[in-house]
């Protein structure tokens, strides 16, 4: 095999890995909100300090968001839906997925972690920071909500 040879089988290589990883970064930007804040992300490597469980005592499915959520149903992405798309529960448990995989977080919510350590985490029955709500300080967990247990609409932090 001459030089010319093994350049264009080390480009043509290259070419093809380029294309796979690039097709890969397409499908998940347009997978609804599979990818939204990272939201399935350990929070050591994502910095999202707040994590939403779908049972009680932070079992279940769960998502860690890190920005406030205005609705927890119509989450602004860029996928071209003016009308956004549902913040979802991450899909846990491999072959034998956890209670709640794949659910959307509206109104399916029970319990609620705050890994950080300088806000308030405020889970709201209403859209838009309305209504009741259950608040967790610094550090703080709730094993069951009590104001917006399976009534939950949107998040916030707050000082």
């Amino acid at each position: 095999m001459n030089f010319r040879q093994s350049l264009k089988i080390l480009l043509t290589g290259t070419i093809s890995i380029a294309a796979l990883s690039l097709g890969a970064t397409t499908a998940s930007a347009t997978n609804d909100d599979a990818n939204y804040f990272e939201g399935c992300s350990n929070p050591d490597t994502s910095g999202f300090k707040f994590k939403i469980h779908y049972n009680s005592g932070q079992n279940g499915a769960y998502r860690y968001i890190g920005y406030a959520v205005y609705n927890f149903d119509a989450i602004d992405v860029t996928d071209g839906n003016p009308q956004g798309v549902p913040l979802k529960f991450c899909v846990t448990g491999g072959s034998a997925p956890a209670p709640g995989s794949g659910q959307r977080i509206k109104n399916n919510a029970a319990s609620a972690e705050n890994f950080h350590y300088k806000y308030m985490a405020r889970v709201y029955f209403s859209s838009g920071y309305k209504g009741a709500q259950d608040v967790m300080g610094p550090g703080q967990h709730i094993d069951q909500f009590r104001n917006v247990y399976n009534e939950n609409a949107s998040f916030q932090w707050t000082s």
